[in-house]
């Protein structure tokens, strides 16, 4: 199966499987798909992730969390897009429900958080928010 946008189709897949109330989802593995899911882990919408070795592809598999039976992951947005990409300096970097969600973003350092690459004063391209 051809996948056009790796990032929108792990979005849509945890979505989906929150939204049916799966404990887990499964999905190919990418090492791009694997730093968001680290990222997703460091912030708590995640219980936890795994990388299972299989033929013809290595399988990501991301074990969901719920808090008093709702979903950690109500909402998600992507924002830059194979067809139009969105990049910010430091100080324009947009917070997910004025901080309290998560906005990744691709740095010249890898996948980070948005208030982590405030910090560490670097833009990059605005992948995605979670909330």
């Amino acid at each position: 199966m051809l996948i056009n946008d790796p990032i929108s189709d792990l979005l849509i897949r945890l979505k989906n499987a929150f939204m049916s109330e799966h404990e887990q989802v499964a999905m190919p593995h990418s090492k791009l798909k694997e730093a968001v899911a680290k990222l997703l882990k460091e912030h708590h919408y995640i219980t936890d992730y795994q990388v299972t070795k299989k033929k013809p592809q290595s399988e990501l598999v991301i074990e969901l969390r719920y808090i008093q039976d709702q979903p950690a992951i109500t909402r998600v947005k992507r924002i830059s897009k194979s067809s139009r990409r969105v990049y910010a300096p430091a100080d324009k970097l947009p917070l997910a429900l004025k901080g309290y969600g998560l906005t990744i973003v691709s740095t010249n350092q890898g996948l980070m958080s948005a208030k982590k690459a405030r910090k560490q004063n670097l833009g990059g391209e605005v992948m995605c928010q979670v909330w």
